[in-house]
């Protein structure tokens, strides 16, 4: 079965700094007409930056959206065009202030499909060098080290209840054992 819906027409209903809000109306698979609301959004990167010891380098951070203090990976926004791998090493230097030769990807991820269109691009850095954090303007947060075991177990114990950041762990934990 093909289980498509297209859009007849689109409304532009917000634009924003992070993203837009549009209102479809889509034609389903049986035919019928309805409306989906979608949130566009240029989508982002997470970087679970680990060194030597198998420690993890996380951020704390508050988060406006669930009004709470979060331990997270490295992360950040997608700018309109921007290249995923370049984001990736942009947002590990400015946040934990440390650099690698490069990042393997550890794949995508769509947080919210039913009605954005975020996908974030997962990454791993290892052999890191220290080069100096640089902060946005308006970014506030803390750089934490756990060991990787420790990280694993507080996913498990819904201790870190952020999305990319508990998918990221557990690849990581897969990888490293």
């Amino acid at each position: 079965m093909d289980f498509t819906e297209t859009v007849t027409s689109t409304a532009d209903i917000y634009s924003g700094k992070v993203f837009d809000v549009k209102k479809h109306t889509v034609t389903l698979p049986d035919g019928h007409t309805t409306v989906r609301e979608a949130v566009i959004h240029n989508g982002g990167v997470g970087i679970i930056a680990i060194d030597d010891k198998k420690e993890v380098f996380m951020v704390r951070q508050y988060r406006f959206g669930a009004d709470t203090v979060t331990l997270e990976i490295p992360a950040g926004k997608l700018e309109k065009g921007e290249n995923p791998y370049d984001a990736g090493m942009r947002e590990l230097r400015e946040e934990t202030g440390y650099t690698t030769k490069a990042l393997r990807s550890l794949g995508e991820l769509l947080p919210t499909p039913a009605y954005c269109s975020e996908k974030i691009y997962l990454y791993l850095a290892d052999e890191l060098e220290f080069c100096g954090q640089e902060l946005d303007e308006g970014e506030f947060l803390s750089v934490e080290k756990y060991p990787l075991d420790n990280l694993y177990e507080m996913v498990l114990n819904n201790e870190i209840t952020d999305a990319k950041t508990a998918i990221a762990i557990l690849k990581v934990k897969a990888i490293y054992g």
